[in-house]
């Protein structure tokens, strides 16, 4: 069967859920067996996957091939737009600033507020690294700051789990809220809904985060020590995060995050000071502490403030302009409510098409949505690329040498584009197919405990795919299916997924080896990862927790519409 109307059947081995759960999982094991285990490079591991689950698709569910392989082109046009789109604007701008020398210029100006490491752990890791979560994502963050760190006098190893631990609220949010674009193109959750409720689990887990780097750091003494600068970062990234996130803007969440909580900290440690400062020492050497501040200092140039001013302008110029395009109505526009249909102001080009070729019905016989969203000038991927463009003259880039940097970052990311093409594309085929809805409807008979394991899965998921965005393509239309059939919140779970998926970050292969690179300590991936995995699973079983709660009416009145 090549061309039809396809009806989906979530029983297609011996009309048994159970069974056929076993068969629609296997393109799940077999991409995390040849990340986790085999190693194959990512983009080859989700080849072999998408393969599996077209076989699956066509002789197991009956699907017709075309149908299988059409669906597997919607995921992967998904995956360049929006997706993609974003990440590749964003690291544009973020090499247009390494290129100028306005990076270092920034890192200095974080360097700057404390002598202190366990301050510079809080400012540089968990602040600078949120804000370069939000612009690019996908391991720079743990790459530039564990550098970052070792520059400043930290050891290697100390620095990249600081690094690893720091990137994990942000992560959600990161590369413009691409995590939850998807996570939303998946299920068919409204975006706001979404993002509100992730923004009602990461703020409180952001709490937690910089108490857990100083421990790193100094252990008890610097937590006993320096519990108000780093409680003081936690609770005002949380609650910038969670008001973004809910009011404002969900791409500016951890922009307006972090710069929040980095000034917080800048005026705090201008009025406090910790009864001893800590100084790394070199290794087999006692750190160093002195009385009331006094710690070695880095040596740093003096940036005046016009050279600061222009390392900030890009993230500044990032925020006017999605505050003008997202708040703004007579710039905002509506969006087209059908396809056929077109909207205003930014909308005024959007196109919402149905993706040609697909028609297909669930187990009930109601038509399957396929629809594909155009926005060329609202998508945050366009909007990141405007303000690159108004940066440029602040940056002193001509025409020539940026459009040089573009085609520099088109080169750097081909391979994760590649990648992220091909899991939306896995996500996709095992969506339209039905293999997604019949380990939902597996999983579900778990009933109200779901709530509880929910976060386990998207933790699962980033910690063999190493991406917040992998993970929410594969686990999202899952957790909602699971939802519905255990009478539970689907807005819930689906952000339960991606809160769970931040904390399995920091023991995925993928950062582990970009950590591991980053600090010289190639072949030591595995010291790493046990300096991480306590952090992570002590995160996660809050976070199992906390997601628990909220299904309750203990904190279901947290919960987005619940």
């Amino acid at each position: 069967m090549f061309l039809a109307d396809y009806q989906q059947d979530y029983s297609p081995v011996s009309n048994s859920l159970g069974l056929s759960s076993l068969v629609a999982i296997l393109p799940l094991l077999v991409l995390f067996v040849l990340l986790g285990v085999v190693r194959l490079r990512a983009w080859l591991a989700a080849l072999v996957a998408v393969a599996v689950a077209v076989v699956l698709a066509v002789w197991v569910y009956s699907m017709p091939v075309l149908d299988a392989l059409n669906s597997g082109l919607w995921g992967a046009a998904f995956g360049f737009f929006p997706i993609m789109w974003i990440v590749i604007n964003a690291i544009w701008i973020y090499n247009l600033t390494v290129e100028t020398g306005h990076f270092d210029v920034l890192r200095r100006s974080f360097a700057s507020v404390s002598d202190d490491q366990r301050v510079q752990a809080i400012i540089i890791a968990f602040c600078f690294g949120a804000l370069m979560e939000a612009l690019a994502g996908f391991g720079t963050p743990v790459a530039i700051t564990s550098v970052m760190l070792i520059a400043l006098g930290f050891r290697p190893i100390k620095a990249a789990a600081l690094a690893l631990v720091a990137n994990t609220a942000p992560v959600a949010f990161g590369a413009l809220a691409t995590p939850i674009v998807t996570l939303a193109g998946v299920t068919g959750l409204p975006l706001d809904d979404l993002g509100a409720m992730v923004g009602r689990q990461t703020p409180v887990l952001s709490v937690l985060v910089p108490l857990g780097l100083v421990f790193i750091v100094d252990g008890r003494r610097g937590v006993r020590q320096m519990w108000p600068p780093a409680l003081l970062c936690g609770l005002v990234f949380g609650v910038f995060q969670f008001l973004a996130s809910n009011y404002w803007s969900i791409p500016l969440a951890d922009i307006v995050a972090a710069l929040a909580s980095a000034l917080a900290v800048l005026l705090f440690t201008r009025v406090w000071q910790p009864a001893e400062s800590y100084t790394e020492a070199p290794a087999g050497t006692e750190p160093g502490r002195t009385t009331g501040g006094g710690a070695t200092r880095v040596e740093t140039r003096r940036d005046t403030r016009a050279e600061v001013f222009r390392a900030y302008a890009p993230y500044l110029v990032i925020i006017v302009v999605f505050v003008l395009a997202t708040r703004v109505p007579a710039i905002t526009g509506k969006p087209p409510a059908k396809p056929g249909q077109s909207g205003t102001g930014l909308e005024s080009v959007t196109r919402i098409v149905n993706w040609p070729g697909l028609h297909i019905f669930n187990a009930a016989g109601d038509p399957v949505a396929t629809t594909f969203k155009l926005n060329y000038l609202s998508a945050a991927g366009t909007l990141l690329l405007i303000a690159g463009l108004l940066t440029l003259p602040i940056l002193g880039v001509g025409a020539g040498r940026a459009l040089r940097a573009y085609g520099r970052t088109l080169d750097q990311l081909k391979f994760a584009i590649l990648t992220v093409m091909l899991v939306l594309a896995l996500g996709f085929i095992m969506n339209q197919s039905g293999e997604t809805t019949t380990l939902g409807l597996w999983v579900a008979g778990a009933g109200g405990a779901f709530a509880f394991l929910s976060p386990i899965l998207g933790w699962l998921g980033v910690a063999v795919t190493g991406s917040d965005t992998s993970s929410n393509s594969l686990f999202g239309v899952l957790q909602v299916t699971a939802a519905q059939h255990a009478n539970l919140s689907a807005t819930l779970m689906a952000a339960a997924n991606s809160s769970g998926g931040v904390l399995g970050k920091m023991i995925s292969p993928q950062n582990l080896a970009i950590a591991s690179a980053a600090v010289g300590m190639e072949g030591r991936e595995g010291d790493l990862f046990r300096r991480v995995l306590g952090w992570s699973l002590v995160f996660l079983l809050f976070m199992c927790v906390l997601v628990y709660l909220q299904s309750t009416p203990v904190l279901n009145w947290m919960v987005v519409g619940g």
